[in-house]
């Protein structure tokens, strides 16, 4: 049951320089982002296909959760922190002083790096917490989005007989699935995770990544991981980063078997990182 917020906007669709064949969710756009003087990232330019899984990967402190956090703007929510460039999702340019960001971070939802569940709230609540926020009162339309939203997330067949537990209460991954159930359940056209399996045991794990390769059939996901492994095994693109420089990105298969830069190469074969 969609949720129907559209961005408008006055201007007409950016041009990418794009096969009009190519859909392509978002457009990421000389996008740099600073904490104070600091330029963490520097003129990323590179566009997403929709309905695909991409990742970000590189070293820490490459820019990789900086530049992910520009992508639905959080990252202007730190204190001293801003960006700039242009990020356009269906040629929308999320940046644009007519665009509220409230509404850009309910449609870009975002999966970070631990779990948080609201401690206070049941397994239900905290899947329909969002949807209340946005006005939705309805009990029998609650009732039925976080069931699908909970079987979306793979997490309904484990939690269905339990719905009025503390969601503090499930395991962490079984919290992480609900995190993602809680981000699904506003519909968002773009899933961003960070890091989303690296406080999980490889059980854990394993349930996210079936998730993620499940999840593509309908919204486009980023990723960002420090798991090269974990990116050969769900994404169909790959971003390497270094410095806050995007040095290479093309589909997953390529950057791994036949990187075109030294340094990716270097980066994958394990020399450095």
């Amino acid at each position: 049951m969609a949720i129907e917020e559209p961005l408008e906007h006055k201007e007409e669709t950016v041009e990418t320089g794009v096969e009009s064949t190519d859909k392509y969710k978002v457009s990421i756009q000389n996008v740099n982002g600073w904490f104070g003087s600091k330029r963490a990232i520097k003129d990323i330019n590179l566009n997403v296909k929709e309905r695909t899984v991409t990742a970000f990967i590189g070293p820490s402190g490459c820019g990789k959760t900086t530049l992910v956090r520009c992508l639905n703007r959080m990252h202007e929510m730190t204190p001293g922190a801003r960006a700039e460039g242009r990020v356009i999702v269906d040629g929308v340019d999320i940046y644009d002083k007519s665009i509220d960001p409230v509404i850009i971070r309910r449609r870009i939802g975002m999966v970070f790096q631990k779990p948080n569940p609201f401690p206070t709230m049941s397994i239900f609540e905290n899947v329909a917490a969002g949807l209340k926020l946005n006005g939705i009162n309805n009990k029998t339309i609650i009732r039925e989005i976080v069931e699908e939203s909970l079987k979306n997330a793979a997490l309904w067949e484990e939690v269905k007989n339990q719905l009025e537990q503390p969601g503090m209460s499930l395991s962490g991954g079984q919290q992480q699935r609900l995190c993602i159930a809680r981000a699904l359940a506003l519909q968002p056209e773009v899933l961003l995770m960070d890091e989303p399996t690296s406080s999980l045991d490889p059980f854990g794990s394993s349930k996210i990544e079936e998730l993620v390769r499940t999840l593509k059939d309908n919204v486009t996901i980023i990723i960002v991981t420090h798991n090269m492994q974990q990116a050969a095994r769900v994404s169909d693109f790959t971003a390497f980063m270094y410095l806050g420089d995007l040095i290479e990105y093309g589909s997953t298969n390529q950057i791994f078997m036949n990187p075109e830069k030294e340094l990716t190469e270097r980066y994958i074969s394990g020399k450095f990182g």
